[in-house]
């Protein structure tokens, strides 16, 4: 009997280079997003194989894959799906109230990783109160009103969400503000709210509406130690831009970090 010949289909070489990379691809072919996960880990994956991942499976005519990349696309992307109402997930192709559910439950589990897990966190930067608030506040699309309360340490006291407005204006009663300052005894407090936009530039409103507040608070013993305005991915202090000293100025004469509270005092 002759000797076979071993063609294209038959035992590869050991240490054959080609050999190797038919394998690679071959992998590539049958492998889904979730073994790519497993062996890569998840920063090694697109948005839409994270996704495809937290569906698990398709519908009828629809492979997963699909679906994740047409949603993300559809979406805007990742930041855009995070700023939608349920209701609103619930009418994009693909998606019916299991997997919106299970869409705004990993946004969600992934802004509570971003926050403190302390419940009382010493603040005594602008920095530090960006951190904190922002994975509440950056993904919202209308503007919210935040005052935190802080004790002499700069040690939170609460964090009060005083009002909810429209996706470039909120109004403020300042009878809310300091009804939660002196019900939690506060010391001073820090303002803080978003931009929708992602511009955190204070506009001329929220200019006037600090001038309010610094003035009622100065009445009342309290100190404001800043206003924070969050955008998408930085923020305006106006303690370290210098319009809180000017405000102060204006309205009483002396600069809060005149005294003897201020930011990195203790």
């Amino acid at each position: 009997m002759g000797v076979g010949m071993v063609g294209d289909g038959g035992a590869a070489v050991p240490g054959d280079p080609a050999a190797s990379e038919g394998s690679v691809r071959a992998r590539a072919v049958t492998e889904g997003p979730r073994e790519r996960l497993m062996r890569l880990g998840p920063q090694a994956l697109t948005d839409p194989e994270l996704v495809a991942v937290l569906f698990g499976t398709g519908c009828r005519g629809n492979p997963v894959m699909t679906i994740a990349e047409s949603l993300v696309a559809l979406g805007g992307g990742l930041r855009a799906l995070a700023q939608l109402e349920p209701e609103e997930l619930c009418t994009l192709p693909g998606l019916g109230p299991a997997r919106a559910a299970q869409l705004v439950a990993a946004l969600e589990l992934g802004r509570r990783v971003q926050r403190s897990q302390d419940t009382r966190p010493r603040l005594t930067t602008p920095k530090q109160i960006f951190d904190y608030v922002y994975p509440d506040l950056s993904a919202l699309r209308r503007e919210v009103f935040h005052v935190l309360c802080l004790n002499a340490r700069n040690v939170l006291l609460h964090n009060a969400r005083i009002s909810e407005g429209t996706q470039s204006t909120c109004p403020v009663d300042p009878r809310d503000v300091f009804r939660i300052a002196l019900a939690t005894k506060a010391a001073a407090l820090v303002l803080v709210h978003n931009h929708p936009s992602g511009d955190p530039s204070p506009s001329v409103m929220d200019v006037a509406m600090t001038r309010q507040l610094v003035r009622g608070a100065s009445v009342l013993g309290i100190k404001v130690l800043d206003h924070v305005v969050i955008g998408e991915t930085r923020y305006h202090s106006m303690a370290e831009s210098g319009e809180l000293a000017r405000i102060e100025e204006a309205e009483g004469g002396v600069a809060w970090h005149e005294r003897v509270f201020s930011w990195q005092q203790h």
